[in-house]
């Protein structure tokens, strides 16, 4: 494992409210990290757990600085907002964490176009907003970073036509962390993407890919959250404009053991249900 940590560094993370975004949250509370979620959810959902303000609390209880701010990744305003509340409560911000993201694996003929233009506002538009206006304070940064929530480039056709719309939409989020790498490597950010080999146990997988079934075949969102660690903590000049494999950034860390991240304990990991994305 890293011999770094992320005690006194501010993260600036979209979503977090539940899942894996607050997972990674949780990991780096545990340092003494600063986190601010930019999320939606300030009342409870009738079908999702957590909100801003409920994994505000749960990371003060894990040891780290918490600042929940309500706001929508897609409003230019809410995200300069966020950037700047960040900055005023904690100094600057070292790290950003694009989470925020829409779900729907439809046919093109059966997507509807207003979910397209949600799955492209949030995913693509939102991980550029986000990661734009935070580059000035990035910059001033010790290690700064910006990783991104989406898979490697894998445009082959059993992808591509799987679901169009979705596809689009997390090549998207993977081509704008791409650019950012190169773009902004003189400054010394970081930008990589991170994706798992096996779904992991969320509310998405839970309610969109297959219920129980499939959620008893997945890893727990800390397998997520503790590579995520792994990519955040290392030197920004050292690895950037990479797209990260959850497993192989824990093994290149010296794990060798994943039966403890799987949702159901004893389950091998044959038994896993793969991600979508990776061949």
């Amino acid at each position: 494992m890293s011999e770094n940590t992320l005690a006194g560094k501010t993260i600036l993370m979209s979503g977090g409210s539940r899942g894996i975004g607050l997972a990674i949250a949780l990991r780096a509370a545990r340092d003494g990290a600063n986190i601010a979620l930019l999320a939606k959810t300030d009342t409870p959902h009738p079908r999702l757990e957590g909100t801003v303000h409920t994994s505000a609390a749960a990371i003060v209880e894990a040891g780290g600085k918490a600042l929940p701010i309500v706001g929508d990744v897609r409003n230019e305003d809410d995200i300069t907002e966020a950037v700047l509340k960040t900055q005023g409560e904690f100094g600057g911000i070292d790290i950003v964490v694009n989470n925020a993201s829409v779900i729907d694996l439809s046919g093109s003929l059966e997507l509807a176009t207003k979910k397209y233009d949600l799955m492209q506002d949030v995913n693509v538009r939102g991980t550029f907003l986000l990661s734009r206006a935070a580059i000035p304070m990035l910059s001033d940064a010790e290690n700064p970073h910006i990783l991104s929530l989406s898979p490697p480039l894998n445009t082959t056709a059993k992808w591509l036509g799987a679901h169009t719309g979705y596809s689009l939409a997390k090549f998207g989020m993977t081509m704008v962390t791409l650019g950012m790498a190169e773009e902004f490597a003189d400054r010394g950010i970081a930008a990589n993407t991170l994706w798992p080999r096996t779904t992991i146990a969320t509310a998405a997988v839970q309610n969109i890919l297959g219920g129980d079934r499939i959620m008893a075949a997945s890893r727990t969102p800390e397998i997520y959250a503790d590579a995520a660690y792994e990519v955040l903590t290392a030197p920004a000049r050292e690895r950037t404009g990479q797209t990260l494999i959850v497993e192989d950034v824990l093994a290149e860390a010296g794990v060798t053991d994943f039966a403890r991240y799987a949702a159901v304990p004893g389950t091998p990991d044959g038994a896993l249900f793969p991600d979508i994305f990776l061949d």
